[in-house]
């Protein structure tokens, strides 16, 4: 079973690989990756049978490799540390996983577990766990370029992408940038009280103080939001709404 593991801090690769040597296993290593970019690129090289593969990368995360290999047939087994959000959406979606640091014992159990599954069957659970992993509640996981951030959706103001970026401004002030665009996350903001009143931007609709008929919205701390007037009847309608409950 040719493998690769995705994994950014090298002394894991290596312990795993040192526990791979250990015991009786058909499995066996063609790559090694730190990042999401360098993961995609070998993956569809050596096209693995099984991917060891970390939840936090350096530039991202596993679902997010996932997603730009999903036309690839593989078998997964997570790594990650203590981690509650990441550890509660992999039980939850009942996908095999392992502890840093790798313990020998249950690397078997997690190489016995992953064999009886075909494909289809773990991509189905890998689903629900991503699920679990970006739909936390009320709150949002957002990949930063050295961190994931936590953001609260009852202290997010609004949204504004740009060239690609999306920058995410909270109640307190703080705002976090991310190369994503703002299209990767309407569903999950629309599903959580914002609009998207402008290609640009999305609202959360508890921060407006008041909507100037002229197109311009006005959030409690002064910032303006322009409404364009393709989507000034949709947003209207979900301003109004929110108003009259």
């Amino acid at each position: 079973m040719q493998s690769i593991i995705v994994e950014d801090k090298a002394y894991i690769r290596k312990g795993l690989l040192n526990l791979l040597e250990l015991i009786e296993t058909d499995v066996r290593v063609v790559g090694e990756c730190e990042s999401v970019k360098e993961a995609v690129i070998v993956a569809n090289a050596c096209k693995p049978e099984l991917i060891f593969l970390d939840i936090n990368l350096t530039d991202g995360d596993a679902f997010e490799f996932l997603e730009q290999t999903k036309h690839l047939e593989f078998k997964v087994i997570f790594i990650t540390a203590y981690e509650e959000f990441a550890l509660k959406a992999l039980k939850m979606g009942a996908v095999d996983y392992l502890l840093k640091p790798v313990d020998v014992e249950e690397l078997k159990i997690a190489l016995d577990k992953v064999k009886q599954l075909t494909v289809t069957e773990q991509k189905q659970k890998i689903s629900v766990a991503k699920n679990v992993w970006q739909n936390q509640g009320d709150k949002l996981i957002l990949s930063l370029q050295d961190s994931f951030q936590v953001v609260d959706l009852n202290e997010l103001m609004y949204c504004e992408s740009d060239k690609g970026y999306t920058t995410f401004y909270c109640n307190d002030g703080k705002k976090h940038l991310v190369s994503k665009t703002l299209k990767e996350f309407e569903e999950r903001l629309t599903n959580a009280n914002f609009t998207r009143p402008h290609q640009s931007f999305m609202v959360n609709l508890k921060f407006i103080d008041k909507y100037d008929k002229s197109g311009v919205i006005h959030l409690k701390n002064g910032k303006k939001i322009p409404v364009s007037s393709r989507k000034k009847e949709q947003f209207v309608t979900a301003f109004l709404n929110r108003n009259s409950n």
